[in-house]
């Protein structure tokens, strides 16, 4: 792939990219706009490279996914080393307004989402809001298709348990 056509092909993916990221970083919208530039310019300058072996979609989740985990590795590392443990830092304000979901039944769905299982919520996520298949999201999350598809269909039912109980329509 030449420079110039992953550079397109980043642009055209990057709507999904910086949501996958922001999934990725657990809503802070900041750290998932570093995390973004910093894995594109690993992609652009070579650091990372796409061997295609699944899809270029497919496979940028993925390393944006192992990315996020670093930083939250290094960070803990870091505060374990200082002698503190602190939360995590919250999204600037006024960064989570400018990003709001306009719909307020969306809303609804993702603070339910938010509620199921963190491996549930990644999987739902990459299945029906970026149209993976179970396979690629197994691949994503780094693991076999079986235990993807155990947290699938379990977050399923969980979920659709909540939008019931919340009154939502399917």
């Amino acid at each position: 792939m030449t420079s110039t056509d992953l550079e397109g092909t980043l642009r055209e993916s990057h709507g999904e990219m910086y949501s996958w990221a922001v999934t990725c970083c657990r809503g802070d919208y900041g750290e998932a706009e570093e995390l973004l530039q910093e894995t594109y310019l690993r992609v652009l300058d070579g650091r990372l490279s796409f061997r295609g072996d699944s899809s270029f979609k497919t496979w940028l989740f993925a390393v944006l996914r192992r990315a996020a985990l670093d930083r939250r590795r290094r960070v803990a590392a870091r505060l374990a080393l200082l002698g503190r443990w602190v939360r995590p830092a919250v999204a600037r304000p006024g960064r989570q307004e400018q990003h709001a979901i306009a719909d307020e039944q969306a809303q609804k769905i993702r603070a339910l989402l938010a509620s199921v299982s963190a491996r549930q919520r990644q999987v739902l996520e990459l299945v029906f809001y970026h149209e993976l298949a179970l396979r690629e999201a197994a691949e994503v999350m780094g693991v076999s298709i079986g235990t993807a598809s155990r947290h699938y269909h379990r977050g399923k039912r969980v979920l659709l348990a909540k939008l019931e109980e919340a009154g939502l329509e399917r």
